[in-house]
């Protein structure tokens, strides 16, 4: 992936050896806690991998062996088969790459050496250089946040800061459940458990609010510095659009609102927390554009997450400048990143970001990494070149794994390859003149130090 000398000399000696901050992911706390070896490779790697699993499902495999009954070896053998078939996809990259820098299997895995390759996996995962916490020693992991529901009691978070480890993980608060309100009894069900752990009576809008800022509270006790936003995108209403208590009563009534109401209340909720991490200093990011459990049949059977999401095609732009807006006003608008799942809009994206930027701080606004459907070379060598055309590459604050496997961390070697190439290939180009020094800090600051700066980890 490294296509000129000079593409060569930027990776190897500036990004290759750059640890890793790892600020949005969706790893579980407990697991990292406890930091159990995993007794075969199938438990890591393809347990919570929609990726594979979508490919297995595009290749005709049954479901047992994806998320089904099936024994762990069945399962990695299936995968196995499906490999070859992944050609040009991310995946038959990732696979071999992640084979390679956890167990030093250069083979390609396929039928035939399936039980060989999981046997020799399996042997390496009982050592404790490939226990959790070894997994991420290996890839030079220095912190990583977690994705974490306000009701979340983040004792595995204390834990783990209480060992001292030389890895830091900091918990993220993702309150998308506090506005989902589609569905009512399962939304009055969700504020039963809020009322719970905050110690709050919710009785009101008002209440809900005050319940939430006791969790912002707790979560900042912990260490927590990001939020995050799963959304299909952001609304912007004007406050007198409906009574906000009256909606309330309507959900604890199990009234079902318009679709208009939802997203009233929910930009309600959204812009007292944005104001609330602008107090804390906290960092916002927002996932947008997600087209989710699309499939209604396997949602029932299977639940959400399990990769029968896609690309959606909403109009962004305009009432997210306004919701922006609606911050910036009263000078509440935190540092924030836009993720965006739909390459079409990289460009809107990517020129929002500038309408707020206002000389407080390096890169306040930041468009997000190649997220999900796009974090493959395509997909990040667009998100760069969209950020290169019409914002400033050198204040962005690079990659993120965005996953549940302890396996995906090669991912950040992945981006800073093609980071390092595109510059080499300017040079090559006679685009951008030939010094080391100072591209070479260019890629150390975007692949580590504008992110540890920007969080302050």
């Amino acid at each position: 992936m490294l296509k000129s000398e000079y593409a060569k000399v930027l990776y190897h000696d500036y990004a290759s050896k750059l640890p890793i901050i790892d600020y949005h992911n969706h790893l579980i706390p407990k697991v990292l806690d406890e930091n159990i070896n995993f007794e075969n490779v199938t438990q890591p790697w393809l347990y919570g991998d929609h990726y594979k699993w979508r490919a297995m499902r595009t290749l005709g495999i049954d479901e047992s062996f994806i998320v089904g009954n099936a024994n762990d070896f069945e399962k990695f053998k299936a995968w196995a088969n499906c490999v070859p078939s992944t050609i040009r996809n991310p995946l038959y990259h990732w696979t071999h790459l992640e084979l390679l820098r956890y167990f030093d299997i250069d083979d390609l895995l396929n039928a035939d050496s399936a039980e060989s390759i999981y046997k020799d996996t399996k042997s390496k995962l009982q050592q404790k250089s490939h226990s959790p916490i070894g997994l991420l020693e290996q890839m030079n992991v220095d912190s990583l946040c977690t994705t974490d529901d306000p009701i979340d009691n983040l004792v595995h978070h204390k834990n783990l800061a209480d060992n001292n480890s030389n890895i830091k993980v900091y918990p993220t608060f993702r309150p998308d459940k506090a506005y989902a309100v589609k569905e009512a009894t399962s939304y009055i069900e969700y504020l039963e458990r809020l009322e719970d752990v905050s110690g709050v009576s919710i009785n009101s809008f008002g209440d809900l609010l005050n319940a939430l800022s006791k969790r912002t509270d707790y979560f900042h006790s912990l260490g927590c510095r990001l939020a995050d936003h799963g959304l299909e995108r952001l609304v912007y209403f004007k406050n007198d659009a409906f009574d906000i208590e009256s909606l309330f009563k309507k959900l604890k009534d199990k009234s079902q609102l318009t679709k208009t109401e939802q997203d009233f209340y929910a930009y309600n909720v959204l812009q007292h927390l944005c104001k609330s991490y602008s107090n804390y200093g906290w960092v916002q990011q927002f996932h947008l554009g997600a087209l989710r459990n699309t499939n209604a049949r396997m949602m029932g059977k299977l639940g959400p997450d399990t990769g029968f999401d896609s690309i959606g095609d909403f109009s962004q732009a305009q009432e997210m400048g306004l919701f922006f807006n609606a911050l910036e006003t009263t000078n509440q608008l935190a540092k924030t990143i836009i993720y965006n799942l739909n390459p079409s809009d990289n460009e809107v994206f990517a020129t929002m970001t500038g309408n707020f930027n206002d000389g407080s701080i390096k890169g306040k606004m930041q468009f997000g990494s190649a997220w999900w459907f796009l974090d493959q070379k395509d997909g990040m060598e667009k998100q760069i070149n969209a950020l290169s055309n019409l914002g400033l590459l050198s204040c962005f604050i690079g990659m993120l794994t965005d996953s549940r496997s302890l396996l995906s961390f090669p991912r950040h070697e992945y981006f800073r390859r093609i980071l390092c190439n595109l510059f080499g290939e300017d040079v090559k180009n006679g685009e951008l003149p030939w010094d080391e020094e100072w591209l070479g800090n260019l890629v150390t600051d975007i692949c580590y130090n504008n992110a540890k700066n920007y969080f302050g980890f």
